[in-house]
């Protein structure tokens, strides 16, 4: 098994298993960034706050609508990320031997060689997983209706009535999303939002080229303490993680929430400020009705998401990988004892 498929596999199920930790949080917070009330003096709800709303109104499958195309959609990006990265790595990593056998640089891979690698590795992940992503992002926001009283029919118009009817009963499975989507734009609406996510690998090679730097000068560190031994152990990758992520995200939130806004159900009736003909108009139209605050919605939110999903990713990812090379070098000593003298 090659080095470039152990991470991929341990990539994927490092990102599902931080995915199913973390998943309310994702939810709530996609739906802070599709909010789209303009009313300013509109009462702005916590996380926990908005968390137990949606399960006192809509029930507790609803903070986890969207999963299973959610996990499939992690294993996918988080294995194709892993496995295109151990590739480009290794490709940077030949190519700056090779460069120091002409007496160019030390042999090591620099931190713009790191980002261009992530960068590269990103914008496969993006072109290949970007559907997947559209679907979770419309079962997150679809809110469910619940009935309404009719008890008194002076209070409900017909109106309310309609909609109620019409909307109360349909399902929203991943057909049926999948369905609504191609309605609305056709094949290529399963690519909305693709050019700010592919803004958006800078996230992870911003994440990854910090996570690296910050991991090289500790086993340096460690290795000139401990005299050659440059063991990490899970907790320190657990925290490397976690910074990395928080500076990531810090930066390119705006990019995220844009993101999310075009890949969410279009309101194509009623207020036009609700509706988003591509990434410019979105970006004209929340700068004019929302501000730049309307760019960081949910930011706190996503930071405790993001940050707990990228230190249990990068932990799980790390044992993962020490275990699958630990279980090839026994596999292969076994089969060295095994063969006759």
């Amino acid at each position: 098994m090659s080095d470039a498929l152990i991470n991929g596999l341990a990539g994927a199920g490092g990102g599902i298993i931080a995915q199913l930790i973390t998943y309310p949080l994702q939810t709530v917070n996609t739906r802070q960034q599709t909010e789209r009330d303009l009313k300013k003096e509109k009462r702005k709800l916590g996380t926990i706050q908005q968390m137990c709303q949606v399960v006192n109104q809509e029930g507790w499958e609803r903070l986890y609508g969207g999963l299973t195309p959610s996990l499939v959609g992690t294993a996918a990006s988080q294995g194709v990320y892993y496995y295109f990265y151990q590739i480009f790595r290794n490709k940077a990593e030949a190519t700056a031997l090779e460069r120091q056998k002409k007496g160019i640089g030390d042999g090591s891979v620099g931190v713009l060689s790191s980002l261009i690698v992530a960068a590269l590795s990103g914008c496969v992940n993006v072109l290949l997983t970007t559907p997947i992503w559209v679907i979770v992002t419309r079962m997150q926001t679809h809110k469910k209706i619940l009935k309404k009283d009719h008890s008194d029919r002076s209070t409900t118009t017909a109106v309310e009535e309609t909609v109620l009817s019409v909307i109360e009963p349909l399902p929203y499975g991943t057909s049926h999303v999948i369905q609504e989507v191609y309605d609305e734009a056709g094949f290529w609406g399963f690519w909305k939002g693709v050019f700010p996510s592919l803004i958006m690998v800078s996230n992870p090679s911003i994440q990854f080229m910090l996570y690296e730097t910050m991991l090289k000068k500790l086993k340096k560190r460690r290795s000139l303490r401990k005299k050659g031994n440059n063991g990490i152990t899970a907790l320190e990758i657990f925290l490397l993680g976690a910074l990395a992520k928080l500076g990531a995200t810090a930066v390119t939130y705006p990019v995220l929430v844009v993101k999310s806004r075009l890949q969410a159900k279009q309101v194509t009736t009623g207020d036009r400020r609700h509706h988003y003909k591509g990434t410019l108009d979105a970006i004209l139209k929340m700068i004019r009705y929302e501000g730049f605050s309307g760019f960081y919605k949910g930011m706190s939110t996503k930071i405790a998401q993001s940050v707990l999903a990228a230190a249990v990713l990068f932990m799980v990812k790390e044992e993962l990988v020490r275990g699958a090379r630990l279980l090839l070098i026994k596999g292969r000593i076994n089969t060295v004892k095994s063969k006759p003298p």
